[in-house]
């Protein structure tokens, strides 16, 4: 019989296992992003909550509480654990790489990818709030990724679009603004966490962030 994975060490790829067979309905690169931001976020909502959140607001069905156990130690003690590091200056979040060729298809994936990482981190930073109270720090860092969010959606809608031409100097031109891009969008991300950090740690005055500015 196979053993099950160690939950509480359970690796990236376990994790991924394990949203696979209880068919949670968003990809791990999302999952990892939206955890990250609920570890920044100054709200009050709990690791358990958010992983509830992943399947809608109910734990998937399980056939026994060792099942459950091993889910969820694998993404709060596990995942959750290993993403608390880039709450560190000296480790910041990155968002996953890929391979990916100067084609419309390649591009389409991977700006859809960047879309669901961005979406994900807000999500979880917010928590089901319309809006936030954030340092003017993380407020201009969300401004930035409110930006970058749409330009990878006008270049989902490009690139799904069969009628708009395109050669390969255009993609290959698209594939290296989308690497600038994400290089952009991992440190708006880590200065986001790092602000939040500290506005726990002391009071300081802050602006409004708003769900709404980020779709």
């Amino acid at each position: 019989m196979a053993k099950r994975p160690n939950s509480p060490t359970a690796t990236d790829a376990q994790v991924l296992a394990l949203l696979d067979r209880y068919q949670c309905p968003l990809p791990f690169h999302e999952v990892r992003a939206r955890l990250l931001g609920n570890i920044a976020s100054p709200s009050s909502t709990s690791p358990i909550e958010t992983v509830k959140s992943l399947w809608g607001g109910e734990l998937p069905p399980f056939d026994s509480i060792d099942e459950a156990n091993e889910l969820i130690g694998a993404l709060v003690m596990g995942l959750w654990n290993r993403l608390t590091r880039h709450q560190d200056r000296s480790d910041p979040f990155r968002l996953k790489r890929v391979q990916s060729g100067a084609n419309r298809e390649e591009i389409l994936s991977l700006a859809t990818m960047r879309r669901q990482e961005l979406d994900g981190f807000a999500e979880g930073l917010f928590g089901g709030a319309e809006e936030l109270v954030l340092s003017e720090r993380a407020v201009d860092a969300m401004t930035v990724l409110s930006t970058l969010r749409a330009m990878f959606v006008a270049i989902e809608e490009v690139t799904g679009d069969p009628t708009k031409a395109a050669n390969e100097k255009d993609f290959a031109e698209t594939l290296d603004r989308m690497r600038e891009m994400t290089l952009t969008a991992e440190k708006s991300i880590h200065a986001v966490v790092l602000a939040c950090k500290r506005a726990r740690a002391s009071d300081f005055s802050g602006g409004l962030a708003k769900r709404s500015t980020l779709h």
